[in-house]
């Protein structure tokens, strides 16, 4: 039976912080996990670095001064040495924009997906594969809170102290089901990719439901629920909580497609708080008013997207290499993810190779890959050339 570490070792100051990263440093092998306040603040933080060994588990209280993320910068970026994360696309992110980049990963979280496992999560794969029990309770808390619960710190212990166990566990699942190669290329394409995380509200594109709307009613609707996600960003801020604590994406929705006139109305839309309605009531129902009047006037332009020359094969390219990775993962008995992950298939379909040395090139496609399946893929996309209509 597997031993875990116990206890954790609060790391609050600079000197202990240079004293935890040195006995990391002597560790081929680490558990990593991170704690934001991001259900309870507009630009979330991060609260907390988690690393675990075999032997010790430590708590970078990044709030803290001179407990500065940084300094594990060198150990982090070293690809000799492992790093097991789950799920660690947003864990990435806060990392990167820490000044800490990552390699040398993986994520358990990812490779239990390649595996085709049915429960991926942390808690579901330390129950199946060590009997382990982990609490769920805090996984929405705020981790600004200091001092930290002993409950919380409890919780954000264990999410590491099992992990490099867990890691080596799957790891082994993987080299069994002959997909290690793969999923070992999936982490590094989740290191390249991670970068700062987006401006808040950067990507928001609103999800309408057109039934039954005329193309008038579609550009109006689509007008409103960009003014109120603006104003939305304004108000969360100025209060510091999150957007969609604001004012979610579905109560947006509601009211771009019902114009409420009134606050009782107002007050009847999807998700929408009468607490809201009593302190920004009064200025949303002048904004939808205002392009309502817009609307009748005709000086809403529709929106429209931005396009270059139309690549008439694309759709016909991305069709036949996802029939192709069905296909192989059902010779192979993987998932189809193993056989072409979305983003590797999306690059083939964008920028299809004519020749095994281009097919090489293409990132995260690896030597495996290209064994496997390089002459069969420049045969599937050979029919459909780059024509632009």
């Amino acid at each position: 039976m597997p031993t875990y570490p116990q206890g954790a070792v609060d790391v609050v100051d600079a000197a202990g912080a240079q004293s935890a990263t040195r006995k990391l440093e002597e560790a081929p092998e680490l558990a990593v996990d991170l704690e934001a306040d991001s259900m309870h603040a507009f630009r979330a933080r991060l609260c907390f670095l988690q690393l675990a060994t075999d032997t010790e588990v430590f708590l970078f209280d990044t709030l803290q001064p001179g407990v500065d993320a940084r300094l594990l910068a060198p150990l982090m970026a070293d690809p000799a040495r492992t790093k097991y994360f789950h799920a660690a696309q947003g864990d990435l992110q806060f990392l990167a924009e820490a000044g800490v980049r990552v390699h040398g990963l993986f994520d358990t979280h990812r490779a239990a997906t390649l595996l085709g496992w049915p429960k991926v999560g942390l808690a579901d794969v330390a129950r199946e594969r060590l009997g382990v029990e982990l609490p769920k309770e805090h996984q929405q808390s705020d981790f600004s809170i200091r001092p930290l619960p002993p409950s919380m710190r409890d919780y954000i212990a264990n999410d590491v102290r099992y992990l490099t166990e867990l890691g080596r566990n799957v790891r082994e699942a993987c080299r069994e089901a002959g997909i290690l190669e793969e999923v070992l290329l999936d982490c590094e394409r989740l290191c390249e990719e991670a970068v700062a995380r987006p401006d808040v509200g950067a990507d928001f594109k609103p999800k309408l439901p057109r039934a039954g709307l005329s193309p008038t009613q579609v550009t109006l609707a689509t007008a409103i629920a960009h003014a109120l996600h603006r104003k939305r960003l304004e108000w969360a801020e100025k209060d510091n909580v999150p957007m969609g604590r604001m004012l979610s994406n579905m109560a947006m929705a509601d009211i771009a497609v019902k114009l409420p006139t009134n606050p009782r109305e107002l007050a009847r839309m999807a998700g929408v708080r009468g607490s809201f309605v009593r302190t920004h009531g009064e200025e949303l129902l002048n904004l939808v008013k205002e392009l309502m009047e817009k609307s009748r006037r005709g000086e809403l332009e529709p929106e429209r997207e931005a396009k270059g020359p139309k690549d008439v094969n694309r759709r016909k390219r991305e069709d036949a290499l996802k029939q192709f990775r069905v296909e192989k993962a059902t010779e192979r008995k993987v998932t189809p993810s193993v056989v072409l992950p979305n983003p590797v298939l999306e690059m083939l379909a964008s920028t299809p190779p004519k020749s095994l040395d281009e097919l090489a090139q293409v990132p995260w496609f690896g030597d495996k890959r290209l064994q496997l399946y390089g002459q069969a893929l420049i045969d599937v996309l050979a029919p459909f050339p780059v024509l632009n209509g």
